[in-house]
């Protein structure tokens, strides 16, 4: 990777280093930046960043519209990652219905998505369809967890924090509905308003959302229109 290859990306400080300073980066960093390339999409035009966690060998990707002033708070949704329902469309989650509005509303006013690799809240995909297939016995989403050995929520954060450093972001509108995604930002330093982001309600996913709201903090309202 040359600096050239780097050299459009908004208000960062990689521009700027020599060669012998993004190795020593990519070497040194916990999660380095690797490539970007610009993806139009359904939703807008966005710039997608590449990076890797090193520990894990997970890759994450910021996927970013308009530039990123880091004087101003910007708009930004830590999505992770949901084949079921990012790729299925499954009905059994919101995950997709979040993922798009927040395409959609980043490709309209501007931030970022950061897409983070932890499937099934941290347990994996064969993992989850483990959940699912006891959650069809009559467990809820956190009882299957717990009958698995896992916690209710393994995801961390630090991927994401250090996903803001390299834009240099230090205030941002957190498009969430997680109280644990606000508290993990701001213990790192950086100031969070947070917005809610409720969509993807169905019959399906009701009993999910509204465990999620009981046993792990979610901010969601329910109204009768959720029922049905």
């Amino acid at each position: 990777m040359s600096p050239k290859d780097c050299s459009s990306a908004p208000r960062l400080h990689l521009p700027q280093d020599s060669p012998l300073e993004v190795v020593t980066r990519f070497e040194t960093e916990a999660v380095p930046f690797v490539a970007k390339a610009h993806v139009p999409s359904l939703f807008g035009k966005f710039t997608v960043y590449g990076f890797l966690e090193k520990l894990t060998g997970k890759e994450h990707i910021a996927i970013v519209a308009g530039e990123i002033d880091a004087r101003k708070r910007i708009a930004v949704r830590m999505h992770s990652e949901c084949w079921t329902g990012d790729v299925m469309g499954s009905l059994k989650c919101d995950c997709r219905a979040q993922l798009e509005g927040a395409l959609r509303y980043i490709g309209e006013h501007g931030g970022m998505v950061l897409y983070l690799r932890q499937e099934g809240r941290g347990i994996g995909l064969l993992n989850k369809l483990k959940a699912y297939a006891l959650q069809e016995q009559g467990l809820d989403t956190v009882e299957a967890n717990h009958h698995l050995g896992f916690e209710d929520d393994l995801r961390t954060y630090e991927s994401a924090v250090e996903m803001l450093r390299f834009f240099g972001v230090t205030k941002v509108k957190l498009l969430t509905n997680n109280p644990r995604k606000v508290q993990a930002l701001e213990s790192a330093g950086i100031h969070v308003q947070r917005e809610a982001h409720q969509l993807g309600s169905n019959p399906h996913n009701l009993r999910y959302l509204q465990t999620k709201a009981a046993k792990s903090g979610h901010i969601l309202d329910f109204t009768e229109e959720d029922a049905l």
